[in-house]
Parts: structure tokens; sequence; C-alpha cells
């Protein structure tokens, strides 16, 4: 199931003409609010250490992502040297119109499943999550 996710990712990253990095990136821009160790607008340093990439590499993939209209930076208010960074909404467009079907495909797999079942797939997920964290620290 990972392989095919990362397949489809994959292909929406070449017809957008970014690069598969750049797809994780976008990634961890809309979740950015989400994160409960930091919650908030991604910033550029945020983001080189949730992806553990080079400063260059992360302008590089933020000028890539900003040309192609998918995010776009703005300074803080309060501290003018801070960028956060926001899933533009042609971005989000563009993505929900390629990841349709995809979750189509997801809701149709998850009407197959009582509750209870669900509930169980998901205890085993976490728990797989919470194993390969052990296993990656």
């Amino acid at each position: 199931m990972n392989a095919e996710f990362n397949r489809i990712t994959q292909e929406f990253a070449q017809a957008q003409g970014l690069h598969p990095t750049d797809v994780q990136a976008l990634i961890a821009i809309l979740d950015a609010d989400q994160d409960d160790a930091e919650p908030g607008p991604m910033t550029p340093g945020r983001l080189r250490k949730r992806m553990n990439l080079t400063s260059g590499a992360v302008t590089a993939c933020l000028d890539r992502l900003e040309s192609a209209g998918h995010i776009h930076r703005v300074r803080a208010e309060d501290d003018r040297r801070v960028v956060h960074l926001h899933y533009a909404q042609a971005g989000r467009t563009a993505a929900r119109d390629y990841f349709r079907p995809l979750a189509d495909a997801t809701d149709t797999a998850r009407r197959r499943f009582t509750d209870d079942e669900l509930a169980t797939v998901v205890r085993f997920l976490a728990e797989m999550n919470r194993q390969l964290d052990l296993v990656r620290r």
C-alpha cells in the first residue's frame, strides 16, 4: 500500500513538474498546524529540520513550489525576519483534483468494513507508527 501511495505521489510530482521531495515538503506545509510538537505555520527552518535537508536544498525546493503556484511565503507580522510558508489555493486545487480518485478509493475500501474492524486497523497502524518511530530513533 505504501509503495502504491508513493507511486501516485511521484506521478503527481511529475505531472506538476516537481521533485518527489517537493511533494513531501507540500505535505509538511499542509500538516504543520496539526503538528502537536510544534503547531503553527511552517517556516523554512522548521521544514529543513523536519525533512533533514540543507538550507540550500530547502530554498531550492521552496523556489520550485512557489514558481509552480503551490505555496507562497509570507513574512510574520510580529517579526519580519520570520517567513511562514502557506499552501496556495491554486496548489490546493491541483492536489485536490489529482488526489480525488485516491480519496474516493479510500472511501470505497473503508465502507467495506465495520466500525469495530476499522478501529482495530487504526489501533494496529498507530502501534506500527510508534514501533517504526522507535526503530528510527
